[in-house]
């Protein structure tokens, strides 16, 4: 593709919008993982369970799932308005398919936890571990993709 379907300064800064959108993402998300090791830490010391904490987590995690999801498509979009190639940035690109999976992954998960199951409580906290790694890795590549 040799022309953008839209002006490159458009462009250029609908890519900076992205990359602060999806920072504030990941900010989102360490949040999200300090609810849930707040109310995971209470489980083992079998102290009173952080109600607030406990509802804050279980609300906004649909939410930053969406949030996650839409902040990928986004990006392949402009990646393709501006290249016509989503394999562009190939690092940036697998790393987020596999966002998109693991937050999948990770609100399925969560729906299937019911009273003290620890296997899936595990599951949930290691998936979730792993999102959140791989989200800072993707700050990295964006980061690399935008210079």
């Amino acid at each position: 593709m040799s022309e953008p379907l839209i002006a490159r300064e458009l462009l250029a800064n609908l890519k900076l919008v992205h990359g602060g959108y999806n920072f504030t993402v990941v900010l989102l998300f360490l949040y999200q993982g300090w609810l849930g090791l707040a109310i995971r830490r209470a489980r083992q010391r079998q102290a009173p369970l952080p109600a607030q904490k406990i509802m804050r987590h279980r609300k906004f995690g649909p939410i930053l799932v969406v949030m996650g999801i839409l902040g990928f498509l986004v990006g392949v979009t402009l990646v393709l308005i501006d290249t016509g190639n989503i394999l562009e940035y190939p690092l940036h690109f697998f790393t987020g398919v596999a966002i998109v999976l693991l937050l999948l992954a990770t609100f399925v998960v969560s729906r299937q936890i019911r009273g003290p199951n620890p296997a899936k409580r595990n599951l949930h906290f290691a998936l979730g571990i792993t999102l959140l790694c791989l989200y800072l890795l993707e700050v990295f590549f964006g980061i690399g993709a935008l210079l």
